[in-house]
């Protein structure tokens, strides 16, 4: 009798049970979410709609620009004719976005994978070459990131070690040490310069004599993403994102707030490491940028109000130009946006004549120059097309690997690649 009442108890709370599962069931099918992320946008938008650019960018955009916007350039190849200049392979290439510097005495200077720093002309013969780092220190593949002042080259890496270098001839000025390693482009203004290290932090140093003048600290996420930050100077403001997408406007003679704005929920410290967010761009008083979480921003660089928000999935920089904000996502679509609304004007598919079954090819980096717009690609091929109409001209073939966004100076394009500087005429 009693296994008789244990088997019968069993029985009513497995029936119980599988009553309860079934009403949970029921319910999910009539769940609906809300707050669903929009999804990247991958169809074309008035594709037959033409963009007619009438102004062009005056001087060299890619020489000490403080605002990174390089507008509309003034430049045009053929492709017919190109060099490079091979050097050690840097590591982890794909994973770091290393820029060239071209220098007033117009010439380039950038490293390699063993730390050495070289400076060459414009049509890629050395003029120096020199290695400020111990064996140790070169065995750990340390990335620069350079600025110019004056006679002066700055250097910082991602170990901890800013160096002020003489531009004539390489040769060691100062070495400053750190506790922490740094992780943003470098801007100048006047006798002092600006870069943000790993802990979020923006630091102000004299070009005089290297010491730091004042700091800014902003939220630390324990996780760290290796997406180069980004920081730009107007005025008397310097403008910078972190990595957890807090942007930040302070005074440059004494670092104080003026503003700080997130970007981003505080969801993101669980994945901070995958926020990817694109260069800060400034123009028509305010703050351009976009990222990989399907967000373009443009944000009043006076109060640090958003003006609006569009669907955008991209880290590559944007350009504006007259009335428009031109930017390419991940997925391969040239944007043309509306610069006081944020409405988008015109979507083109940059990829529709290239062969990407698994989403492999993604670009890297834009320009726009006389009305054409050179994209970059992961695979070392280069995509000239018509702005106006967004038809493709010509796919250049340049390299086998990763190439990084074109840069132009004195009417030659330069692209980078992990071993070697390509230069085009």
């Amino acid at each position: 009798m009693n296994n008789f009442l244990l088997y019968l108890f069993l029985l009513l709370i497995l029936s119980s049970c599988g009553i309860g599962n079934k009403e949970i069931e029921d319910d999910n099918e009539n769940l609906k979410i809300i707050l669903e992320k929009s999804k990247p946008i991958q169809k074309e938008l008035n594709s037959n709609l033409k963009i007619k650019l009438n102004k062009l960018t005056k001087g060299e955009p890619f020489l000490e620009n403080n605002t990174n916007n390089i507008g509309n350039i003034n430049f045009e190849t053929n492709f017919k004719k190109t060099s490079s200049y091979k050097f050690s392979s840097i590591k982890n290439f794909n994973f770091n976005q290393p820029e060239l510097i071209f220098t007033n005495d117009e010439n380039i200077v950038f490293f390699d994978g063993k730390g050495s720093i070289f400076k060459i002309n414009k049509d890629l013969k050395e003029i120096w070459k020199v290695n400020h780092y111990t064996k140790k220190e070169r065995k750990l593949n340390p990335i620069i990131y350079f600025a110019q002042t004056d006679k002066i080259i700055i250097a910082a890496d991602n170990l901890s070690k800013i160096y002020l270098i003489n531009l004539k001839d390489g040769n060691l000025i100062k070495s400053i040490e750190s506790t922490t390693g740094f992780n943003s482009n470098i801007k100048v203004s006047n006798d002092r310069f600006f870069i943000v290290d790993f802990e979020n932090i923006i630091r102000c140093f004299s070009v005089t004599n290297g010491l730091e003048l004042w700091n800014f600290d902003t939220e630390n996420p324990f996780i760290k993403s290796k997406k180069k930050l980004s920081l730009v100077v107007k005025g008397e403001i310097v403008f910078f994102i972190n990595n957890i997408g807090d942007l930040t406007a302070l005074n440059i003679n004494n670092g104080s707030l003026y503003w700080q704005i997130p970007t981003q929920s505080n969801l993101i410290y669980q994945d901070s490491f995958t926020l990817e967010n694109s260069d800060l761009v400034f123009a028509n008083n305010s703050i351009y940028f976009s990222n990989n979480k399907n967000e373009l921003f443009s944000i009043d660089a006076r109060t640090g109000i958003v003006n609006w928000t569009q669907t955008v999935n991209t880290s590559l920089t944007p350009i504006i130009t007259e009335n428009l904000v031109f930017t390419v996502s991940n997925e391969g679509y040239l944007f043309a946006i509306d610069n006081k609304k944020g409405n988008i004007v015109r979507i083109t598919n940059m990829l529709k004549n290239i062969k990407n079954k698994k989403n492999e090819i993604k670009p890297t980096g834009f320009i726009i120059a006389r009305n054409k717009i050179y994209l970059s690609l992961n695979n070392g091929r280069l995509i000239k097309a018509d702005v106006s109409t967004g038809i493709e001209e010509n796919i250049f073939k340049l390299s086998s690997s990763k190439i990084l966004r074109p840069s132009v100076i004195n009417s030659k394009m330069y692209l980078l690649k992990n071993n070697a500087i390509i230069k085009t005429d």
